[in-house]
């Protein structure tokens, strides 16, 4: 009878340890990945841990005025967010105010895009001055509306009308939304005229060129060229824009401090938060606009891939 002679345990650790080791290209990963590792703890710590202190916070009913009688409450915040009329209105004004200002800056940078597309002298100052609105403060840019452009008394769009004998409105008591809107739509239209024109500047001239030498005139080749070659700009710029929009704060607070009407979803909370102190109720509002974000953030990511993924595909 013959038996196999067996490895001894230090030829078995031989054997054994090279697997255990960590490869060259784990190596060179996790050195790659090792400098983001400060910047993913900071992140998680700044943005996470309070945002999911506010979800707790928003299961509780919970008035700072009155901490001896919070009780945990589950969903019921949520409910009163949904059913509340004046949380509903708030709603309302946000989609109204996001919708309105998004496809009028997304329409007034369209044609800014395309005057600035064509070639002209002084297109370099022109371009410059015309994104000079979007990097205002926006506290700045709601004082500046405020106080030079809508005063009744010296404002500048009651100096025009007095100039040609018009009537001396007060812009912000008689047509406050609009205000907000206007305010909003000047500091906006620079954000999607750069997106727009990113997307002009992509085109095949050789296509253009092809499609005039069809016999093509300007408004074919934009109707049929054009227009589809922007269609992924148009929707990034659309969600992009709506994730800001519904998230203002600053031109409401400025411009009308909530009142006539005007009080947004961020505003709403603030109201409930800083004013009412109903801690809880606040909480479970800003979770759903988180929420409502996110699911804008999320189309917008799928839309800025597919841009990627198309320019490379050119490349």
């Amino acid at each position: 009878m013959t038996t196999t002679p067996t490895a001894p345990p230090a030829t078995l650790a031989r054997t054994r340890a090279p697997a255990s080791r960590p490869t060259p290209h784990r190596l060179r990963a996790w050195a790659t990945r090792a400098p983001l590792l400060p910047a993913l703890v900071f992140m998680i710590v700044v943005t996470q841990l309070p945002f999911v202190a506010t979800l707790v916070i928003s299961l509780f009913d919970w008035n700072a005025l009155y901490p001896d009688a919070r009780h945990f409450t589950w969903f019921g915040n949520y409910a009163e967010v949904l059913t509340d009329a004046d949380l509903r209105k708030s709603v309302l004004t946000t989609i109204v105010l996001t919708a309105t200002v998004v496809l009028v800056s997304l329409v007034a940078g369209l044609g800014l895009a395309l005057l600035l597309d064509r070639k002209f002298k002084g297109r370099g100052l022109v371009r410059t001055l015309l994104i000079a609105p979007f990097l205002v403060v926006p506290v700045a840019a709601a004082l500046l509306w405020k106080h030079v452009l809508y005063n009744p008394e010296y404002g500048l769009l009651n100096g025009l009308l007095h100039y040609v004998g018009g009537p001396q409105p007060d812009w912000i008591s008689n047509t406050p939304l609009l205000a907000v809107e206007m305010s909003l739509i000047w500091q906006w239209t620079p954000f999607m005229m750069l997106i727009l024109l990113a997307g002009l500047q992509s085109r095949s001239p050789e296509l253009i060129e092809a499609a005039r030498m069809d016999g093509a005139g300007p408004w074919q080749v934009f109707r049929h060229l054009t227009l589809p070659h922007l269609r992924r700009y148009l929707e990034l710029g659309a969600l992009l824009g709506s994730i800001y929009i519904v998230q203002n704060f600053d031109a409401v607070f400025t411009l009308t401090s909530g009142g006539l009407g005007t009080a947004n979803l961020p505003y709403t909370v603030y109201q409930s938060f800083y004013q009412a102190h109903e801690n809880g109720l606040a909480s479970a509002a800003g979770v759903l606009v988180v929420i409502g974000s996110l699911i804008i953030a999320t189309f917008a990511l799928r839309v800025v891939s597919s841009l990627f993924r198309e320019e490379v595909s050119r490349g």
